[in-house]
């Protein structure tokens, strides 16, 4: 099992390191494909929002709302086919709005309850999300661009670190199997005599 483990972090390591190598070296062709994903992400959202407001499961004041839903993630999934640009400035506009919503309600929460755990860490993270959000809700291409800067080196450092998680463990796994080392059988008969004889 240690043996799996070891190797699974190494690979994953070496996969980050690769993906942060990558997305440094080309973010123009990376911003590109993830404009590309995120189309295709709200074409397929969209139409299984279509299709679940015409199950037979669905209450009627819901029917109407997934249908609306639906019919927008289609619609903003082709406008994200038309070009990078557009891609580009959806994904940014709907990270930023994710994180203005996030961010609004995590400081209202911690706000309102004065017995929160890390109240104010929270706050201080709500606060952060909010003005993030609305950074890229403001300058939404040149805050995608920092955020695949971002990116990119936090990958190549999270693949760093689990390169030496891995190793540790090989390090481990190793003294381990040393350490239980396989015994001798015992025999069914002692080796020392019986004492009547």
């Amino acid at each position: 099992m240690a043996n799996l483990g070891w190797q699974a972090l190494f690979t994953i390591g070496l996969a980050s390191i690769a993906l942060g190598v990558i997305v440094l070296a080309w973010p123009g062709e990376t911003l590109r494909v993830v404009g590309v994903l995120f189309g295709a992400f709200l074409l397929v959202s969209g139409v299984f929002q279509l299709a679940a407001a015409f199950g037979a499961h669905v209450p009627g004041h819901l029917r109407a709302l997934h249908f609306i839903t639906g019919a927008l993630c289609v619609l903003l999934g082709l406008v994200c086919f038309r070009g990078t640009l557009e891609s580009i400035l959806l994904l940014a506009l709907w990270i930023g709005f994710g994180w203005l919503l996030r961010g609004i309600m995590m400081t209202a929460a911690a706000a309102s309850a004065s017995d929160m755990p890390a109240r104010g860490w929270q706050l201080f993270l709500g606060v952060t999300t909010l003005l993030a959000g609305m950074v890229l809700i403001v300058l939404p291409f040149g805050s995608i661009a920092a955020l695949t800067l971002v990116t990119g080196i936090m990958a190549i450092v999270l693949g760093v670190v689990e390169l030496f998680h891995a190793i540790q463990l090989r390090v481990e796994a190793g003294r381990l199997t040393r350490g239980s080392a396989p015994r001798q059988r015992r025999s069914l008969f002692h080796a020392h005599p019986h004492p009547q004889h």
